[in-house]
């Protein structure tokens, strides 16, 4: 088994149930075990800035699927949530990205292992702290370290 880790964010609709919905989903992955989930947090966006904030959260998956695998795996529970690719960093209903994949490094067209900008965003890092406060970012530093980097980027956790 592998520890995974995932990103969930989400925009439009209803996106605190929209999230909670989509961790319920990545526990139906076959040959992959949802382990934990972090809170869910209000973030204001990157990007594109005239658009509603965001909900994010972590989860720690531990899985035999090979990372591309894995990856289509989450596409398709975006996809059964609506989730059209557009514009980048665009208002969405549903946002599954692979972050960690064990310590793997991989850089292939279709996937970046670590995630390539999860070291320059809080709304990733935060949750991801709370699952895994002593983790390393391959190729990067420590979670903490880099935490320390973007901790003005608005990311408020909400209550239960």
């Amino acid at each position: 088994m592998i520890r995974a880790y995932v990103a969930l964010g989400a925009n439009l609709g209803h996106p605190a149930a929209t999230v909670r919905a989509a961790l319920a989903a990545l526990s139906g992955i076959p040959e992959a075990t949802l382990v934990a989930a972090s809170s869910l947090y209000r973030t204001v966006p990157l990007g594109l800035k005239h658009q509603p904030d965001f909900i994010n959260a972590v989860a720690a998956v531990d899985t035999t699927l090979a990372p591309l695998a894995l990856l289509e795996a989450l596409f398709a529970i975006e996809a059964r949530f609506g989730r059209s690719r557009s514009v980048k960093n665009a208002p969405r209903t549903l946002d599954l990205d692979l972050l960690l994949y064990g310590e793997s490094r991989l850089d292939e067209a279709r996937l970046t292992l670590p995630h390539p900008r999860m070291h320059e965003r809080a709304f990733v890092l935060v949750p991801l702290a709370e699952l895994a406060p002593e983790c390393r970012i391959p190729g990067r530093a420590a979670l903490s370290e880099l935490l320390a980097l973007c901790r003005d980027q608005g990311v408020a956790r909400l209550e239960p």
